[in-house]
């Protein structure tokens, strides 16, 4: 019976591990969080898209001895940036615990998303011996897509050499119906940054529109829906209070940073990111122009801020754009609350806030702003109820109270 170790069971890992198990292989859950271990093992998956029941009948651990006899072993652990520059410490520590149960023609594939080169300049080494297979993958998960999945998505797979590659395209052929095969790792790697390269890219174009469109007094999301209505040689990307979660923010800095260690410079990534960043600080502004119209100033109203996770329908805060929000809202002196049925509390600026009920919460508030339209909210008792919205995502229908971005 085939055999593979996921290591790192978070929002890739885990997914990827049930779906494995799905097909008839036996998987070995490896996490270094003993309590990510624990909760696993009591049944509770943790993820929103991985029902509990699913979790039960895989082996999880947090001791790679216990992976030991697997013949495929997927990294798919986090790949944070630390003072803008890559932090591949995971992947270092997960590949020298992989390194110690490998044996001879094991395969070895690394998903973790990360810069051209890591899978022969950074894991290849730390495996230190060359009877093994390598790698690499992409991962491809859209948290809250109930769409796309690990099954229906194309599969990118990219290998040291050609042993590698046949042996990652058939691993991946049992759970993913198409498999995409390239000429090597650096191909995959790349692969994955121009993805959300060109989504950030994109984002921050529409964003910067809506900031000159509201001036030139021109519905941009009106714009875009004529626009989309060419059927060639046009994709719609929507403005909003910033970008998020484990992706956008991240990846297209891994490709910076690769290119500037060549001696150049990647503008368009570098424009983004500042267009981008500066987002949530638009959506502050805007709402203190929005409450001064009103007679009220920011640092006096009581502001209700809907969604705190990056995307609707997760509970992802992971670089979430309405956390900054947020943030920004307390220091210029707002009284802040938030609801999100999927984030219960959060931490801001080392306070816990508690996620509070919308029907409770509008009559005691001045503003609202929707950032993250969770399907669980009745924007429609928002527009009805709330003195002034502000809808950051053209969720809200519109209405004498209700400002767009």
């Amino acid at each position: 019976m085939t055999s593979a170790c996921v290591v790192g069971l978070g929002y890739v890992g885990l997914p990827l591990a049930v779906a494995l198990a799905e097909a008839g292989v036996d998987v070995v859950g490896y996490d270094v969080d003993p309590l990510r271990v624990a909760e696993l093992r009591s049944g509770r998956s943790g993820i929103e898209d991985v029902p509990d029941e699913a979790v039960r009948g895989i082996t999880f651990t947090s001791d790679p001895s216990a992976a030991s006899g697997c013949t495929t072993y997927v990294i798919c652990v986090p790949t944070p940036l630390r003072e803008g520059m890559p932090d591949l410490r995971a992947v270092e520590s997960a590949t020298r615990a992989v390194a110690t149960v490998l044996s001879t023609g094991d395969l070895v594939v690394l998903e973790s998303t990360t810069y051209p080169g890591t899978t022969e300049e950074v894991v290849a080494p730390l495996l230190g011996r060359t009877d093994v297979l390598l790698a690499y993958s992409p991962e491809r998960i859209d948290p809250g897509n109930p769409t796309y999945g690990i099954r229906n998505t194309p599969k990118v797979v990219g290998g040291v050499d050609a042993a590698s590659t046949k042996a990652a395209v058939a691993f991946y052929e049992q759970v993913c119906d198409t498999v995409v095969q390239v000429d090597g790792t650096r191909e995959a790697e790349m692969a994955k940054l121009l993805e959300n390269t060109f989504r950030h890219v994109n984002i921050a174009l529409v964003n910067e529109m809506a900031v000159f469109c509201r001036e030139l007094d021109i519905d941009l999301w009106q714009v875009i829906e004529a626009a989309r209505t060419k059927p060639f040689g046009f994709m719609p990307f929507y403005p909003g209070p910033g970008v998020g979660g484990h992706c956008i923010p991240v990846d297209p800095s891994y490709l910076s940073w690769r290119v500037r260690k060549l001696g150049f410079s990647f503008r368009f990534v570098e424009l983004a990111q500042e267009i981008n960043a500066q987002m949530p600080s638009y959506v502050v502004t805007r709402l203190a122009d929005l409450l001064n119209d009103a007679g009220l100033a920011l640092s006096r109203s009581r502001v209700l801020c809907l969604g705190a996770a990056y995307k609707p329908d997760v509970a992802d805060v992971r670089e979430s754009p309405a956390v900054e929000v947020m943030r920004q809202l307390r220091r210029k002196g707002a009284v802040v609350s938030y609801a999100d049925p999927h984030v219960p509390s959060l931490v801001l600026d080392l306070e816990r806030l508690t996620s509070v009920e919308v029907a409770e919460a509008l009559p005691e508030v001045d503003a609202v702003v929707v950032l993250t339209p969770h399907a669980a909210f009745d924007l429609d008792l928002v527009r009805r109820a709330a003195p002034l919205v502000l809808d950051t995502r053209a969720a809200v229908e519109p209405g004498e109270r209700v400002f767009r971005l």
